[in-house]
């Protein structure tokens, strides 16, 4: 895993959240890479590799996926993540794709294309 790919990750996200979120978002959906934890930041990158091998090992044509499917790819990858590094993660941490604000699946989608544009 590569800090490059995990920085495209927050990156995209927190474009995301500033384009999408309604109002002011709470800080922690912003902070900078340089104050995100490290928890985070290898969550982040272990997300950029699963949809970079996606993108790889479908010969690129993962992009023809729906803006919906990247979101869910997204965030169930983001859930494994949450299960890894925490024992009882919080319930707002495992919310099922259909359960999350269009916020943050607008979000998710702009993730995976964020990686499909990182690797052109």
């Amino acid at each position: 895993m590569t800090t490059e790919g995990a920085r495209v990750f927050r990156e995209a996200w927190i474009a995301g959240v500033r384009k999408h979120f309604p109002g002011e978002p709470k800080p922690g959906y912003v902070t900078p890479w340089e104050q995100t934890p490290d928890w985070e930041r290898e969550a982040a990158g272990a997300v950029y590799e699963q949809v970079r091998q996606l993108l790889e090992l479908s010969g690129g044509h993962a992009s023809r996926l729906s803006r919906e499917q990247k979101s869910r790819f997204v965030a169930t990858s983001w859930t494994a993540q949450m299960f890894k590094h925490f024992e009882d993660p919080k319930p707002g941490y495992m919310a099922d794709w259909p359960d999350l604000p269009d916020w943050q699946k607008e979000t998710d989608s702009d993730i995976f294309e964020a990686v499909e544009n990182s690797l052109e």
